[in-house]
């Protein structure tokens, strides 16, 4: 006979029935767990039902009209858009009429009336653009067209009062004050035009050459466009620098400079080398040695005056090449190296050498630096140049001439080919009247041979030129 008890079992949420013979001794247990209930939710579906085939019809009526209509809107749209976006003034007007409440499509318009000098209409331009600024007034873009819409046909007092809600729009936007301040110059006011154009540059740096340019070409006066236009900032003094060196303006340049100078703040040397090439060019020699000094200075470069009275500036190479104004200049060449060495013995400084590779046959007319001297004046030039195993027949020798005046001044030494220990080559030399610069440099011309590659090595050290008495002999041009 088999027992049967149920005892609850919770950590199972279950029952455990212990079933048992009767003569239990030895026998054997069953546990049966009871099944886990299980949650099932029961959702009852909804049905939607219309009685007659009347409220079936009306539904499909009025999802088809629905459709209709987002469908017209849509097509009248794209239409709308394809038209604005025409190269045809009719087509745009036609566009611009399918969207009345677009005020990008009515600029559009205006802006077609402005430029299309065949249908094109100036009136109709200022209905177009009346019509962008209502629907959106907050566009500056839209009341700067309004603006130039009526100066172009003559309203002047409508312009500046369109331009004066561009400005309300959007009191920051250097476009806005841009535009504003070239309309008042043209309307020749002057001061309040240049306030304008001062507040468009703050903005935006990048409008500074033009700003330069325009202030300049209608006023020609350099102290109007420093007091008036620029900001008191160097980088601005270095464009309008750069600007009249381009326009090959030395005199407005060196009151630029002078205001650059003013600021007293540090300089880049290399911003110089425009304004000082242009005043190389135009035989200014006073303005550039002045000019030169100052930007050394400014630079941070100390004691960068030529030793011994000698016009060359370090012309026994202590310092590096500067690469432009009155410093030394050269340009990298393939197969040439160039590094400073030793110095001679016995004298301070440093040497330059050049090795040749010998595979190419260059022509070589640097290192060189342009020297400021006086019309007919007489100097001395010394220099030192050594040489080993130079090949060709062109050797390697100096050469002074004058850049601007030719045939003025033109001096070459002797050509070294093989190999020279250390040679000084000293002689006097006579500027001609209008002398203002001499060009001191090392050259070899290209050699004529078939055999032409140029091998070997060339040093030159503690070059020099300063002024000699008038009745020294034998001074040379």
């Amino acid at each position: 006979m088999l027992l049967s008890t149920t005892i609850p079992f919770p950590a199972l949420s279950a029952w455990v029935r212990i079933r048992t013979p009767s003569n239990f001794s030895a026998g054997y247990v069953n546990l049966n767990l009871a099944e886990q209930p299980t949650l099932v939710a029961d959702y009852e579906c909804v049905e939607l039902t219309f009685e007659g085939k009347g409220s079936r019809w009306a539904l499909l009526i009025a999802a088809l009209i629905v459709a209709s209509f987002f469908s017209f809107q849509s097509i009248r749209l794209w239409i709308a858009d394809y038209r604005i976006n025409s190269d045809s003034l009719s087509s745009i007007k036609s566009g611009a009429a399918l969207e009345p409440g677009n005020a990008a499509a009515w600029d559009t318009l205006g802006r077609f009336e402005q430029l299309d000098f065949v249908a094109g209409d100036p009136d109709q331009a200022v209905k177009a653009f009346l019509k962008a600024v209502q629907k959106d007034p907050l566009s500056a873009y839209y009341w700067m067209n309004l603006a130039g819409a009526y100066e172009a046909v003559g309203d002047i007092a409508h312009a500046r009062d369109a331009f004066q809600h561009a400005r309300d729009v959007y009191p920051l936007s250097a476009e806005v004050a841009w535009n504003y301040g070239n309309f008042l110059l043209r309307q020749q006011q002057s001061a309040e035009g240049y306030t304008q154009i001062q507040l468009a540059v703050r903005s935006d740096p990048s409008l500074l050459p033009l700003a330069i340019s325009r202030t300049w070409r209608s006023s020609h006066d350099v102290d109007m466009l420093l007091d008036q236009v620029l900001p008191a900032d160097q980088d601005a003094y270095f464009q309008a620098l750069d600007f009249f060196a381009s326009a090959q303006q030395a005199e407005p340049g060196l009151v630029v400079w002078q205001r650059l100078m003013s600021l007293g703040k540090p300089i880049a040397l290399p911003r110089s080398f425009p304004f000082l090439d242009e005043l190389i060019r135009q035989d200014r020699s006073t303005d550039a040695a002045r000019v030169w000094r100052e930007a050394l200075r400014a630079a941070g470069f100390s004691n960068q005056e030529p030793k011994n009275g000698s016009l060359i500036w370090n012309g026994d190479f202590t310092g590096e090449f500067t690469n432009g104004g009155l410093g030394w200049r050269w340009d990298n060449l393939i197969g040439i190296a160039i590094d400073f060495d030793s110095p001679i013995p016995g004298h301070a400084g440093r040497s330059v050498r050049l090795d040749f590779g010998g595979g190419s046959n260059p022509e070589i007319n640097k290192p060189l630096e342009y020297v400021p001297v006086e019309p007919s004046h007489n100097y001395h030039f010394r220099g030192y140049i050594r040489t080993e195993s130079i090949t060709t027949e062109h050797g390697m020798l100096f050469w002074i001439y004058d850049p601007n005046n030719s045939n003025a001044v033109n001096l070459r030494t002797e050509g070294l080919v093989g190999t020279h220990l250390w040679n000084a080559v000293e002689f006097p030399v006579v500027t001609g009247p209008q002398t203002h610069f001499l060009v001191i440099g090392l050259l070899r011309e290209p050699s004529r041979l078939f055999d032409n590659k140029l091998s070997g090595s060339v040093w030159i050290a503690d070059l020099s030129l300063v002024p000699a008495g008038d009745d020294e002999p034998g001074a040379k041009r």
